[in-house]
């Protein structure tokens, strides 16, 4: 038997994943209350009762949607060297399945311009969202402090490539041309290292 406070962690949790995979594939306009709640199996009614705001909606399942993705794309801490994890990251990044499954993708990828249009609390929620990546590329774990990190910058410029050559990817028509972007981008990302351990 379930307890009201189950009950209702698993409809949110439902908002959240149809939110989430709303944003991916639609943006931020195509996650309307009532397209969400629909997709939930909830009525518009109960939205109240986990959200104050679409916005706050927003800013909620952008962070749901990159937990789960964020620890499947970094993986667990391995023995390799710097240049070694960037290219491993950009590969398991910058893929077919990736460019044509969106609603399971990354939402910094899905979400990076129309972050830069949106309001304040929507812009800091991205921006927290892109450090704990940056956090994740560096060590490994989310909640590491890289602020000093050497590495920063190139872990800066791999998720720039990563974000930017599956945005590229999926504008285009040609299909060979956006399998040479995401190669391109994806062999790129070797390089940044630099003599950084």
């Amino acid at each position: 038997m379930t307890t009201r406070a189950t009950h209702k962690a698993e409809s949110r949790n439902r908002i959240l994943q149809a939110a989430g995979a709303r944003l991916r594939v639609e943006g931020l306009a195509g996650a309307g209350v009532a397209k969400v709640m629909r997709d939930a199996g909830l009525t518009h009614g109960a939205f109240y009762a986990h959200f104050a705001s679409k916005s706050a909606l927003s800013a909620a399942a952008l962070q749901h949607a990159l937990l789960d993705n964020r620890k499947r794309w970094v993986g667990e801490p391995q023995h390799e060297t710097w240049a070694q994890r960037l290219q491993r990251l950009a590969r398991r990044y910058l893929t077919k399945n990736h460019r044509d499954h969106p609603a399971e993708g990354c939402a910094l990828a899905a979400l990076a311009t129309e972050a830069a249009r949106s309001d304040d609390a929507f812009r800091a929620a991205f921006e927290e969202e892109l450090r704990k990546s940056l956090q994740a590329i560096c060590s490994g774990v989310e909640d590491r402090q890289v602020r000093r990190d050497p590495r920063l910058d190139e872990a800066i410029a791999l998720m720039a490539l990563c974000v930017g050559g599956l945005s590229l990817s999926r504008a285009v028509a040609d299909n060979a041309f956006s399998e040479r972007v995401l190669r391109a981008c994806a062999d790129a990302a070797g390089r940044l290292a630099s003599n950084t351990p």
